[in-house]
């Protein structure tokens, strides 16, 4: 599960968003070396609930057992344990009827107990010393530089799916993303956060796009053929809210503009397709 500082975050970020935060604050240092932080506002845990979180293959996210009707971004209870065995893993939480916080502390697997913290409502995850435990894996990742990129294109794609949330994103020292929530109105908000991310050209020449055949409904928006670039880089997809990368959808979107862009010329969009 855990390859690189960018995918814990990502594990991590989705946690908050299922326990349906309203804004979602992330602090990278040494490009996720040092600390990964991410502290939500959401519904946050009970003390035996931080205990449920730690174990593997454990999850309350399907209450009905029922893997066919997944509503959830993780289920798998991988995550946190994954995580906590080759860090050292901190996590706060609090819930919003209780006036007790509590913190729960693993080093490198090995858990350090639940006891008594300070917290707001919801929920703080720090992850120190990432890979601390397994040192050789350290040489297989890029320049701290590099790393934050990586961290910062997630949280990017993530914030695209939920306008609804705020996000931002600091290296310690400043801010580099601020994404704030947006309205009750799906499609403004989600323009916005298309200009946030993608830039207000972007949005300036852009078509929405809202079409249903055979159950399966295609939602976004796709610029027009004046607005295009060297890479495919600019092209978002998303399926029932999960960012992916998929070589049939990507082809699909080059034929779609084949007549209307020269060869080597790719179209931005960002399609948002349920299922």
């Amino acid at each position: 599960v855990i390859e690189r500082p960018a995918s814990a975050l990502k594990e991590l970020v989705e946690n908050a968003i299922d326990a349906e935060a309203s804004q979602i604050d992330v602090v990278l240092i040494d490009g996720g070396r040092k600390l990964i932080s991410v502290t939500d506002n959401g519904h946050g845990m009970r003390r035996e609930e931080l205990l449920l979180a730690i174990e593997r293959h454990a999850t309350s996210k399907l209450p009905d057992e029922d893997l066919s009707q997944i509503g959830w971004l993780g289920f798998r209870g991988e995550a946190l344990p994954s995580i906590g065995a080759v860090t050292r893993l901190t996590i706060t939480s609090r819930v919003h009827d209780s006036d007790e916080a509590w913190r729960l502390t693993i080093n490198c697997g090995q858990v350090g107990g639940v006891h008594p913290a300070a917290q707001t409502p919801g929920t703080r995850v720090e992850v120190r010393d990432l890979f601390f435990a397994t040192p050789a894996r350290l040489k297989f990742l890029k320049t701290p530089r590099t790393e934050f990129q990586h961290a910062s294109e997630v949280i990017k794609r993530l914030a695209m799916v939920r306008p609804d949330i705020g996000y931002s994103l600091s290296d310690g020292e400043r801010r580099t993303l601020n994404f704030p929530a947006g309205g009750t109105d799906l499609f403004d908000a989600r323009l916005n956060r298309l200009a946030a991310v993608m830039g207000r050209e972007f949005t300036d020449n852009a078509l929405l796009i809202d079409a249903t055949r055979e159950g399966i409904r295609l939602t976004g928006y796709a610029s027009l053929p004046t607005l295009n670039r060297t890479t495919n880089r600019m092209q978002y997809l998303f399926v029932n809210g999960r960012p992916v990368r998929d070589r049939v959808l990507t082809g699909a979107m080059r034929a779609g503009y084949m007549d209307v862009l020269a060869h080597g010329r790719h179209a931005l969009a960002a399609l948002f397709l349920e299922m």
